[in-house]
């Protein structure tokens, strides 16, 4: 997984940028630019140690200001917190970096010439716990696991692929990656909780190979594993070597040999632990589960469940009353892989709504067709297939599309994979640009004066 980048702190401790008015913080004095060292006497390597060693009944704070260092002292509520916000959520590097060269590794497949931080493959437990980040526990020392036991850090977010050894480490390609079954053993011993998936390639650790992995992780089922997504393999026209997608076909023979597990686990724990993702059902042709198969959804950030949120998210909107009535006209665009379904829902909510839809699939050039998904569609892509075209009053492309620049002059969300802002795509459609995340903020945006190129 690419993580944006930032540059390598210069100096120890947190920047601060920021401070919660009425806060702990406020209230002894610390200021944006300060730097955070320590807290009573611990050295602060990230976030992390900020909320751990922050959460004592009585802090000592070793900041550094202009140059000056001082300490001062606070008691603190269970429930309060400092209310800092820091320039990077680590302050010793900006990001561990990857050092497996999996075969299906996504950043590998990138194409040339996009920013920098779409390079970085990461592997940072870190990012584990703090934002969901799948990784592969093969980098962590011995420092790492003291870290872990110290505070509990959990849940945790595991690419394991397979549970054979050998299997596993051709996937990964890294000769010396440690048995995953063994690690996630320690971790149930640390009251460790782990998210896991495997992602699968055609031949290699499906079949009889994802029986024996599925076995392994439900021996480990609370113990420490807690769910296991089943994701696809995703491709770009970049990608090296002979891997494929699944077919149609092979995707309904996944869903059939997952389901049986799922059935066992429902029957044994009442909760179906084996979860495929979305993928399958779309690429297979057939309805996803309803939402009480998802358990509360513990994948979702992986693909798993956001089909069936949305549509639970539209069968909501049509029962809660009277449509608003959206009399303005847009066009919407998409991924090849969800255009079938969400037609079929514009066309539904044109209807209720009276508002002037159409829907574009957009196929993926600069990925390559293979690429079907939304989130990686880019904004030349989208304007090739939308010059030309009546497109009503404005355009609303998926907030998935869009991502932050970071470090230097950082913004939120708001840049194309080939870094087009909203405005630059709305300079070149000649009509506004607006993204929405969902139905509901969809049916803001209609309702709502068109906001040029922004957000």
């Amino acid at each position: 997984m690419a993580l944006s980048r930032s540059a390598r702190p210069s100096a120890p401790g947190g920047l601060i940028t920021a401070v919660e008015p009425g806060s702990l913080a406020a209230e002894i004095g610390l200021e944006p630019g300060d730097r955070l060292l320590s807290i009573n006497g611990h050295p602060l390597r990230d976030v992390i140690d900020v909320q751990f060693y922050g959460a004592e009944e009585w802090l000592a704070l070793r900041v550094e200001r202009n140059g000056r260092r001082f300490t001062v002292e606070i008691g603190r509520d269970y429930d309060e917190t400092l209310g800092l916000a820091f320039a990077h959520p680590t302050f010793d590097v900006d990001i561990r970096r990857c050092a497996n060269n999996c075969l299906f590794c996504f950043v590998k497949q990138n194409a040339p010439g996009m920013r920098r931080a779409l390079y970085v493959k990461d592997d940072d437990y870190r990012y584990s716990f703090l934002s969901g980040h799948f990784v592969t526990l093969t980098n962590l020392t011995a420092d790492d696991w003291a870290r872990l036991a110290e505070q509990r850090l959990g849940p945790l977010y595991v690419s394991v692929h397979a549970t054979d050894p050998a299997l596993r480490r051709r996937i990964l390609g890294r000769r010396d990656a440690p048995d995953v079954l063994a690690q996630l053993r320690r971790l149930a011993e640390l009251g460790i909780a782990v998210h896991s998936q495997v992602v699968l390639i055609p031949g290699l650790n499906d079949g009889p190979r994802l029986e024996q992995t599925l076995a392994d992780l439900t021996a480990l089922y609370g113990q420490p594993v807690e769910s296991v997504g089943i994701v696809p393999l995703g491709l770009t026209r970049y990608h090296p070597g002979p891997l494929r997608t699944y077919t149609a076909e092979e995707a309904r023979a996944v869903l059939d040999q997952l389901e049986p597990w799922r059935r066992q686990s429902r029957a044994r724990w009442g909760r179906p632990f084996v979860y495929p993702s979305d993928e399958w059902y779309l690429v297979a042709g057939r309805e996803v589960p309803p939402a009480a198969e998802y358990d509360g959804f513990p994948q979702l950030e992986n693909g798993v469940g956001m089909v069936r949120q949305l549509l639970d998210e539209w069968a909501e909107m049509q029962r809660d009353g009277e449509p608003p009535r959206a009399a303005g006209s847009a066009t919407l665009v998409c991924g090849t892989l969800i255009a079938p379904l969400l037609g079929r829902i514009v066309g539904e909510m044109a209807a209720w709504s009276g508002a002037d839809l159409r829907l574009v699939p957009i196929v993926n050039r600069f990925f390559g067709a293979v690429t079907t998904v939304s989130g990686l569609l880019t904004g030349q892509d989208v304007v090739d297939a939308l010059q030309g075209r009546a497109l009503g009053e404005r355009v609303i492309l998926p907030r998935a599309m869009f991502t932050g620049r970071y470090g230097a002059g950082a913004t939120p969300p708001g840049y194309t994979l080939d870094d087009l802002s909203l405005d630059d795509l709305a300079a070149r459609l000649g009509r506004p640009v607006e993204m929405a995340g969902s139905l509901a903020e969809l049916m803001d945006r209609l309702n709502a004066p068109s906001a040029g190129g922004r957000s």
